[in-house]
C-alpha cells in the first residue's frame, strides 16, 4: 500500500476494527506516519518526506527521570 506522506510502498494495515468490517488502521514502516481507513488524507507539500528529510529529521528528546 502506498502511503500518503512519503510516497514509498510500506505501508500496512496496522489494526482493524473490532466489530465488523468498519475501519482500518494503516502505518508506513518508512516514515511511521498512520492514518484510518475512514479519513480523506490530504498531505500539504511542505509535509510531505522523502529519505533525505526522514534522515536528517532530530530524534525526539527523550522524558527526563522523575524527581524523587
Amino acid at each position: 500500500m502506498l502511503c500518503p506522506r512519503c510516497d514509498k510502498d510500506e505501508a500496512r494495515v496496522m489494526v482493524k476494527s473490532p466489530v465488523g468490517n468498519v475501519w482500518e488502521v494503516y502505518v508506513c514502516d518508512n516514515c511511521k506516519f498512520s492514518w484510518r481507513s475512514t479519513e480523506t488524507i490530504k498531505i500539504l507539500p511542505q509535509f510531505k518526506l522523502d529519505d533525505h528529510k526522514i534522515a536528517t529529521m532530530m530524534a525526539i528528546p527523550p522524558i527526563p527521570p522523575l524527581k524523587k
